[in-house]
């Protein structure tokens, strides 16, 4: 048998016990893009189960071998529901298979791909508009994220009883639209998905967020908390968006965005240059965090390891970060 048949051996049997020994819950922080990314620059918040995987887009169960586990997040007015679950390829990229996401893109190719997806596996959710069109609305957050934004992402080890313990929670709980900007967002949710596998791990920011859940408060608390549980093997790292659209933006807590923001920190400082100054100290103070200094490490599905799942990936690759 030649070397590289071993080698794909080895690594397919790597894969296989690394699959079922350490699954991953991982935090997914998203850039904000577009129009509203630049009113409220906090990006989107999902959580990828490596472990867990939809039997509906609204019903969990654990994944079967060689499935990539699933991302979930809470969405404002997506077909009444509080959360949907989509696998994880599609989810970044619209299409099953990795091999059939384009190199570059424009928007009507982002357009036709996630309405396609949307007529294959999603029709019953979410119909057709008028005349047999794509619909209008929020559903296309659903599909094709990295064609939108960078992903980072920010992952601890499960096990299958914690597994098991979400999935009967998420699927025993009424799942009815309960979307809030301020209060019940998609950082909320994520905040808790993640204290059922970490308790109390996760928690508003007073300070520099104003008591909202923010994306970029969640990932510094989870980094902080793989940092002080190191047998939860933390890593973090990068997806890269797809060329084409224009370019994500950094996301930022509530206060970074007011102090950075030049729309808000000129008429601000200008107007009240003491409630600007005390802005300022209090994200100095609890709000910094840059997610790029401890997700370095890039993953991209669409690269020649592709077909090998993600947790094994992320384990052979990603760096051990440290505390923000």
């Amino acid at each position: 048998m030649k070397k590289p048949q071993i080698l794909a051996i080895l690594i397919l049997g790597l894969h296989c016990l690394g699959s079922s020994l350490h699954a991953q819950a991982t935090l997914l922080l998203e850039e904000p893009f577009g129009f509203f990314g630049a009113m409220n620059p906090t990006g989107h918040a999902a959580i990828y189960l490596s472990r867990v995987c939809a039997e509906t887009p609204i019903t969990l169960r654990r994944c079967n071998p060689g499935e990539m586990g699933v991302v979930i997040s809470r969405y404002h007015k997506v077909a009444g529901y509080d959360w949907i679950a989509v696998p994880l390829i599609p989810y970044l990229y619209a299409v099953d298979k990795t091999s059939d996401v384009p190199p570059k893109v424009d928007e009507k190719t982002v357009d036709a791909l996630r309405d396609q997806y949307r007529r294959e596996h999603y029709s019953s959710l979410i119909a057709d508009g008028p005349n047999d069109s794509a619909p209008k609305g929020e559903w296309i957050q659903l599909l094709g994220a990295s064609y939108d934004r960078k992903i980072y992402g920010f992952e601890l080890e499960t096990t299958p009883e914690q597994d098991d313990e979400v999935i009967h929670y998420l699927n025993d709980r009424a799942n009815h639209a309960h979307f809030n900007l301020l209060f019940r967002n998609c950082s909320d949710f994520a905040k808790e998905v993640l204290n059922r596998y970490y308790p109390h791990a996760l928690h508003r920011n007073v300070l520099a967020d104003t008591g909202f859940t923010t994306p970029k408060e969640i990932a510094k608390l989870l980094v902080r908390y793989g940092h002080e549980h190191p047998e939860l093997r933390f890593s973090a790292f990068v997806i890269p968006q797809v060329s084409g659209l224009g370019r994500s933006k950094s996301t930022r807590g509530v206060l970074e965005s007011l102090v950075k923001t030049k729309k808000y920190a000129v008429p601000l400082f200008c107007l009240h240059p003491w409630v600007a100054g005390t802005m300022g100290v209090a994200y100095l103070a609890t709000g910094r965090f840059n997610p790029s200094h401890y997700a370095e490490t890039v993953y991209d599905p669409r690269e020649d390891q592709r077909e090998l799942p993600q947790d094994l990936l992320a384990a052979r690759s990603a760096r051990t970060a440290t505390a923000p």
